[in-house]
Parts: C-alpha cells; structure tokens; sequence
C-alpha cells in the first residue's frame, strides 16, 4: 500500500523534470562558425528580430531628445536643402526639369530619397563602433546593427513624404497612381545603404577613419547622382556608364513614381540591381567572416 504513493510521486517528479528540461532546451542558442559562403546567418537576424524591433524603437524615441525644434529637423533639413538647390541650380544656373514639375518639387522628390539613402548609410556604417559595449558584452548576430542603421531613417523619410504632398499640393501638382512602387524604391535604397555599410562597417571597426571620410564619399555621390539636375542632362552615350550608380535609378523611379510628366528608364533600375546584389553580397560574406573578431578589435 504504501509503494503506490511513491510510483505516483515519482512519475510525477519525472514528468516535471521532462517539462523543464524541455522549456530549458528551447533556449539554448549553439554557436558555431560559419558553413562555407552560404552559410550568411540570416536565420539568427530572424531569431533576434525582437531585438533589432526593440533598439530601433529605442534609435527612433531619442533622435530628437533635447532638440529644441524635435522632429521638425525631418521637415527642416530637406526643406532649406530645395531652398540653396533652388537658387543655386535653378534661378542662377538655370537648370531645366522635364516637363512642367517645378524646380523646388522636382529637386525636393530626388532629397527625399537621397536624405534616406544617405543616412542609413552614415548610421550602419558606425553602428558597430556606437554599439562597442554591446558588441563586447552581449551575444547576436551583429548584422543586427547595420539593419538597424538603415531602419531608423525610415521615420524621417514617412515625414518628409507627407511634405512632399504638401508642397506638390501648393505647386498644384498631383501625384501619380504610380506611388504604388515607392516602398519597392525605399527597399532598394535600403538595400544599397545596408550593401556600403557591409563594407564599410567591418573596416570601421578596425580604422576609424571611415567616420571622418564618409561625410565627403557621401557628398561626392549626391553630385554624381541626378538630385539637383535631370539624368536627361547626361548624353546619351554615357548613360550606361551613368546607371551604373544605382541611386541614379532610385531617383530616377521615384520622381517617376510622383510626377506624371516624368519617363522611367528601366536600363538605368536594372543596372543598379546588377550592381547592388552582388556586391550586397559579397558585404555579408566580408561582414560574416570578419564578425568573430569585433569583440576583441573594437
């Protein structure tokens, strides 16, 4: 009689030891070097997407803290840009635009995306050096941080957006149906940002050059990119070699996306493309092999 209570006991103390063990399993997290080329990591990016959520809200609620003028900075900075390019380009240098879309909108649908672009760049190619006590610390997959750079931005870009309507509103001009593809055109542009930034952000971390440096490349590839002219400006001939920036066909889609009166050059997408994949990855081979080392560099 008194073996029955100690069966029972004992099944019991076994089932519970089988329900820990098995919750206990499910938060293991192996680590293991990577498997050849293929072998990018992109599953654990998955698995850790509640943190790359977490610092982007956390990224997005202090980029304006103590600003006196908050998130009008989004609308400000493009705004005075159109202002200098307008002057500069349009009533000095005389610049013309394709068909009737007025200087000021034509140049403030190509900063908008150039602004994007440009900044998740500026902020994943220093993430891994602003993050240096994380990175030290704490065990992820660090292409956690360059995807967070190029995240960010995205705030700024959905308000500067809403300007642009304003602006096209007063200009009386109306935005296409094509708007359809501009989150197409803001994923390509975040792709390209994160494709630089796979580069550029390893060699940060070892040479901490590339902070002071960037401001300047960045400058540089807004003038070789068609912001505050047309790409119609280019001859003919050199076209090709133009679209072999792939901002050219962002910029280029998007004011093709806004305005009616704009013509899209698919050559000018689909070279950009042929350029950006295999490079993007190549930047995650380059990012992969390089990442066991950050801890101890940085």
């Amino acid at each position: 009689m008194s073996t029955q209570p100690i069966n029972a006991d004992s099944d019991q103390v076994v089932a519970t030891a089988t329900v820990t063990h098995k919750r206990t399993s499910e938060r293991v997290t192996s680590i293991r070097p990577s498997r050849g080329l293929l072998d990018l990591g992109l599953n654990q990016v998955w698995d850790y997407r509640h943190l790359l959520l977490t610092l982007a809200r956390r990224d997005v609620s202090v980029m304006y803290r103590q600003a006196a003028l908050g998130a009008a900075w989004a609308v400000i900075q493009p705004i005075f840009a159109v202002i200098i390019f307008t002057i500069v380009f349009s009533i000095i240098a005389k610049l013309p635009t394709p068909g009737n879309v007025p200087y000021p909108v034509f140049a403030f649908a190509a900063v908008l995306p150039w602004n994007y672009f440009a900044e998740g760049v500026r902020r994943a190619s220093i993430s891994l050096v602003n993050e240096e006590e994380l990175v030290k610390k704490v065990y992820f997959p660090r292409l956690v941080l360059p995807l967070n750079g190029v995240l960010t931005p995205l705030v700024d870009f959905l308000i500067g957006l809403c300007v642009l309507m304003v602006i096209m509103a007063l200009y009386g001009v109306w935005p296409s149906w094509r708007l359809i593809v501009v989150p197409f055109l803001v994923a390509y542009a975040g792709l390209t940002a994160l494709m630089v930034s796979m580069w550029l952000g390893p060699i940060n971390v070892r040479y901490r050059d590339v902070k002071h440096t960037l401001p300047f490349l960045l400058q540089i590839w807004m003038y070789g990119s068609p912001v505050v002219y047309s790409s119609t400006m280019v001859p003919e001939e050199w076209r090709w070699a133009f679209a072999l920036n792939p901002m050219v066909g962002v910029i280029d889609g998007f004011r093709w996306a806004v305005f009616e009166d704009t013509a899209l050059s698919l050559n000018s997408l689909g070279i950009g493309m042929l350029i950006v994949a295999p490079l993007l990855f190549g930047g995650l081979v380059f990012f992969r092999k390089l990442e066991r080392t950050f801890p101890d560099v940085i």
